[in-house]
């Protein structure tokens, strides 16, 4: 097989399963991490795709008949693996998940030992490489077993963020029949926390829509439950939970980009002068944010690989993307959906102001666009238009192009994975500027608003 596997991405592996990603091609993956890391210990996860469990036995297989010794800790998160690896000093990582896409997708998310990520930078090409051209030189006869590795998980949890910070809040959560349910009742014993579940069974025929909360239409029945119930917020998670999503205790939505300013407040209140990753997609209110709390900001491209390794390089605390991944130093530098759920609630429980007072400051400050995303039969042509059409503004290219001016800026940057371009504006205090300025960047580009 001499052309590139196609389920292999910029950061992880995706397809259509069997079309692009199935059980051969999965053993063959499995015997290329093992070549390519040298490991001898490897530990799997899954999600609730009803492809996920015959693909987690085909990479044992492969990791197996390679000499690594594989522990299956069966249905999880993606934060469970990174957390699995790490803590327990495992040699390769896998999840198979995913994540948001529908039904007939799954995929692969990878990580070496310490949970330092296998992406397109950093070692997935070899991966695909010796994959493809099943170019395998080891052998063996490892062993597979199982791990329970909740209750470790749990505690790993409240060493992050103590019960003793938490009020008996009431709070909605939207498990969207991912794996958050688990990790959720798991942790419910420990914590004062009254949770209000919705679907918290795992259901790989996704009953109630592919758990995606970053589209309206998957929010809806979380916000008509919050309207006619109080509560003092809503949380929601994608399938493998390394995203969480928030609402106020009146049902609105929360953009990430707010949530971003929150986390990193809470985090230089507990650790004053920390080191804040965040990145350029919108920056004015983290900015104000960590210099308000005296920390250091550094902006990164976007992507969890690129904020993993920025993370590490600069020994930072917290590092934020307004796409709802939130990564912690004392998580290995990884993602995480249920820290964030539960500094939050500290928040909440320590300053005894609602969740939407807490960010209704930074929305009427910062007002932004939230992401809208654009078909363009060109995204190189599309960001060169933008270029010549803001000539005139302070432009910064460390991640596809921002545009500032005084009182408003934009980032445009073409997707990794789709034929794409992803326009984020805000502005200082004018709602109505921001609407305008992407009303004007939509007809530059020429795109289809998707």
């Amino acid at each position: 097989m001499s052309e590139k596997l196609s389920c292999f991405k910029a950061y992880d592996v995706r397809g259509v399963v069997p079309e692009e990603l199935n059980e051969d091609i999965a053993l063959r993956i499995g015997r290329a991490l093992a070549e390519h890391t040298g490991g001898n210990t490897a530990v799997v996860g899954h999600d609730s795709r009803l492809s996920s469990p015959s693909l987690r036995d085909a990479i044992a297989n492969g990791l197996t008949q390679s000499g690594v010794d594989t522990i299956d800790i069966g249905l999880s998160g993606t934060e469970m693996i990174y957390f699995a690896t790490a803590h327990y000093g495992y040699d390769i990582g896998v999840m198979i998940t995913a994540s948001h896409n529908p039904p007939q997708y799954n995929g692969l998310k990878m990580v070496r030992s310490e949970s330092r990520p296998i992406s397109g930078d950093s070692g997935l090409l070899d991966v695909e490489r010796i994959a493809r051209l099943a170019q395998f030189t080891r052998a063996g006869l490892g062993k597979v077993s199982k791990k329970d590795v909740y209750a470790d998980f749990t505690m790993h949890l409240l060493r992050v963020v103590s019960p003793k910070e938490l009020k008996p809040l009431k709070v909605i959560a939207n498990a969207g029949n991912g794996c958050a349910g688990l990790a959720i009742e798991s942790l419910q014993p420990h914590i004062p926390i009254q949770i209000e579940p919705m679907h918290f069974q795992p259901d790989g025929t996704f009953p109630n829509g592919v758990p995606n909360p970053i589209l309206e239409e998957s929010r809806s029945e979380t916000i008509a439950r919050m309207r006619a119930t109080k509560y003092d917020f809503g949380v929601a998670w994608d399938g493998d939970y390394d995203r969480c999503f928030f609402f106020d205790e009146n049902g609105h939505f929360i953009e990430g980009y707010y949530i971003v300013g929150l986390l990193a407040q809470d985090v230089l209140q507990k650790k004053p002068g920390s080191t804040i990753i965040y990145d350029s997609r919108l920056t004015w209110n983290t900015e104000e944010v960590i210099q308000k709390h005296g920390g250091r900001g550094v902006m990164s491209k976007a992507g969890h690989a690129f904020i993993k390794e920025r993370m590490r390089q600069e020994n930072a605390e917290y590092g934020g993307e307004m796409s709802a991944h939130h990564y912690f130093r004392d998580h290995w530098f990884c993602d995480s959906g249920m820290i964030p759920f539960l500094q939050i609630a500290r928040l909440v429980s320590a300053t005894g102001r609602t969740l939407g007072d807490l960010v209704s400051e930074m929305q009427a400050r910062f007002p932004c666009s939230g992401e809208v995303n654009l078909h363009v039969p060109d995204a190189t042509a599309a960001l060169s238009e933008v270029l010549i059409r803001f000539s005139d503004g302070e432009i910064d290219r460390l991640d596809g192009v921002s545009v500032s001016y005084p009182n408003w800026r934009f980032n445009l940057r073409a997707s990794n994975t789709e034929p794409v371009v992803r326009l984020n504006v805000e502005s200082r205090g004018d709602k109505a500027l921001v609407e305008e300025k992407v009303q004007e960047i939509v007809a530059t580009v020429g795109g289809e608003i998707v």
